[in-house]
């Protein structure tokens, strides 16, 4: 299944744990997502597991129709591989050296799932008092992401698409996440496609365009800011080498964090490895730029870069609870029936109290409204 040259990088990047993974790889991939707390506290599946590193996350025991939950549509939760949740449990721990007003940029972003943890995060702790900056440079990806984003309906957070080298030369942010585009190897067990397309030359051409992206963001950076770098791949090119080459050449001191068990600390970062975790695997480092930190607000990122943000809550008209069938025929763009003594006008549906978008109430009949880019495709 696997090429040898792959093999022989795992083993060179991982030791001993080669072959845990590799036999993690031929099994069932694990199913996890992570709550909106600010729209839901308590897991909506029954017989969750706790993710351990994540205080929103979830394992779920199978794999549920998402598509056809009513509360996935209205941004009460995101799916998310769990692996990939050690990332914001790594901002949390850097988050403590920050106060309010903190400027965050989640530099190569979509689909969002970051994000959304991000955001959580620095809501719990800092209130209204945050920024956080989500690019995605590719524009074909940039749509779900800003479609997410709108999804877990946090005000504090914008949305750009922009190459990282058109981000100019002023300090704006505190803390840069860079989960760089990658090998892919963590894609593996979830995407055949993944395993035809590596190549052993697709390491380095990663490691190199790394290497690129991060030189172009470095000095919106402060001075004393953190740079939180990470892929979901295992190779050591892309993951240790790299992180090496950010403290060396960009000038950076490595962050030691402790123990976060379960990631195995390889030195300057953290590596969440299948079979050592449920996930499909993750790296992480953090990194503090060389410098004095000064807390100082040079400019508002979402006006300096024109950055879109959720529009005004549709909960501003009147709610209508509907049931799970209609609901989901609303999500299915089909004409709906509303309760007896449903208001004319303007509405809200509402599923479970939760606001999933606009209708327009005109007696007779209802004009359905949700977004057509975003209706349901299958049927139900």
């Amino acid at each position: 299944m696997f090429r040898p040259e792959f093999i022989s990088l795992l083993e060179e990047s991982v030791g001993k744990y080669a072959r845990t993974v590799l036999e993690a790889l031929e099994t069932e991939p694990s199913v996890s997502m992570r709550l909106n707390p600010s729209k839901l506290k308590d897991c909506p599946f029954p017989d969750a597991a706790p993710v351990p590193w994540s205080p929103y996350g979830f394992f779920l025991k199978t794999r549920p129709s998402f598509t056809l939950d009513p509360l996935f549509h209205a941004g009460c939760y995101y799916v998310q591989e769990s692996s990939a949740m050690m990332v914001g449990h790594v901002f949390r721990q850097v988050l403590e050296g920050f106060g309010p007003g903190v400027q965050v940029l989640d530099l190569c972003a979509a689909p969002g799932g970051k994000t959304t943890d991000l955001s959580s995060s620095l809501r719990e702790r800092f209130g209204d008092r945050f920024t956080l900056l989500s690019n995605e440079v590719m524009r074909a990806r940039y749509p779900v992401l800003r479609d997410n984003v709108r999804l877990w309906a946090d005000d504090r957070v914008g949305t750009v698409s922009r190459d990282p080298s058109t981000f100019g030369n002023a300090p704006l942010f505190d803390i840069v996440i860079a989960d760089v585009p990658c090998s892919g190897e963590g894609m593996f067990r979830k995407d055949p496609v993944a395993v035809k397309d590596w190549t052993p030359e697709l390491p380095s051409f990663c490691a190199a365009r790394s290497k690129r992206i991060l030189s172009d963001i470095w000095p919106v950076l402060k001075e004393g800011g953190i740079l939180v770098y990470s892929t979901c791949t295992f190779n050591h090119l892309e993951n240790e080498d790299t992180a090496a080459w950010i403290a060396s050449e960009l000038g950076a001191d490595v962050i030691d964090l402790g123990d976060l068990t379960p990631a195995l600390h390889l030195g300057a970062g953290y590596a969440m490895l299948p079979g050592l975790v449920p996930g499909e695997g993750q790296y992480v480092a953090a990194l503090r730029k060389h410098g004095e930190y000064v807390p100082s607000r040079m400019a508002d990122p979402f006006l300096l870069f024109r950055a879109e943000r959720p529009a005004a809550s549709t909960e501003m008209f009147p709610p209508v609870e509907v049931d799970l069938q209609t609901a989901l025929h609303y999500l299915h763009g089909d004409a709906l029936r509303l309760p007896e003594g449903t208001p004319p006008g303007m509405v809200t549906i509402c599923f479970k109290g939760q606001a999933l978008g606009p209708a327009k109430n005109i007696g007779t009949r209802c004009n359905n409204l949700y977004p057509k880019a975003n209706r349901i495709k299958m049927n139900i």
